[in-house]
């Protein structure tokens, strides 16, 4: 395999862990990937200290570089959660998130009616509106419906005032990002999906803290049971 780039390295290789071969425990050396690779020393070493940042490997001098347990990985690298969603553990990324979103979302969501400025509250109610347009016309599965998804769970998270709330926006734009580019998302939003981003909207630029967090977990469930029920993908 000829790949010369430390990108190219990096991506090739860390879909290969994160596909579970090599397996966890499985140890090689900068030298297999060189040749492996037909790589340049410097390139498969950049590539293997950002796969150290992930925590999917660990490199000891006289041992070697060796995969590490799943369960030890940076669950929230950007970078990973496309190589799960690109892999054979696709469905297991997608449950993950989508159960943190449901756990987390709403109370985000509460926060934001309260701490919410004008300027984040007419925005919301914005991309609401845009949303519910766009949904009613079949076009769900469009690059103007994702923009406009990804602008609102974003600005709603950050609305929240919470920086660790804040945060989750990056891995739910890779999720929302991905489940998209892979034709994931329908194009008629599941039932109730358009009606209960309007809610949570009117409720947050109400201040209605209490039907903020209620709508925005109808819409969380909503969507964890569509994407459970997509096991089959």
């Amino acid at each position: 395999m000829a790949i010369g780039m430390h990108g190219d390295v990096l991506d090739d290789l860390g879909r290969r862990i994160a596909s579970g071969d090599p397996r966890p425990g499985s140890v090689f050396t900068l030298a297999q990937l060189e040749a492996d690779y037909n790589a340049s020393r410097t390139v498969v070493r950049e590539a293997v200290r950002v796969l150290e940042s992930i925590r999917m490997v660990s490199s000891r001098r006289k041992v070697g570089i060796t995969v590490l347990p799943r369960e030890r990985w940076d669950a929230f690298d950007p970078q990973l959660i496309q190589w799960n969603l690109h892999g054979p553990f696709r469905q297991q990324q997608l449950e993950a998130l989508m159960e943190l979103r449901v756990s987390v979302e709403p109370m985000a969501a509460r926060l934001a009616a309260v701490r919410a400025s004008p300027a984040q509250r007419a925005e919301i109610m914005r991309l609401a509106e845009r949303l519910n347009a766009l949904g009613a016309r079949g076009l769900g599965d469009s690059d103007e419906y994702l923009a406009a998804d990804l602008a609102f769970h974003g600005t709603l998270l950050a609305a929240s005032g919470n920086p660790l709330l804040t945060a989750l926006e990056t891995p739910v734009h890779e999720v929302l990002s991905g489940r998209a580019h892979l034709g994931l998302t329908p194009g008629v939003p599941a039932e109730g999906t358009l009606e209960d981003h309007m809610r949570t909207a009117r409720a947050i630029a109400d201040g209605d803290a209490d039907a903020a967090e209620r709508h925005s977990r109808s819409h969380m469930r909503t969507v964890w049971s569509e994407i459970a029920d997509g096991a089959s993908w």
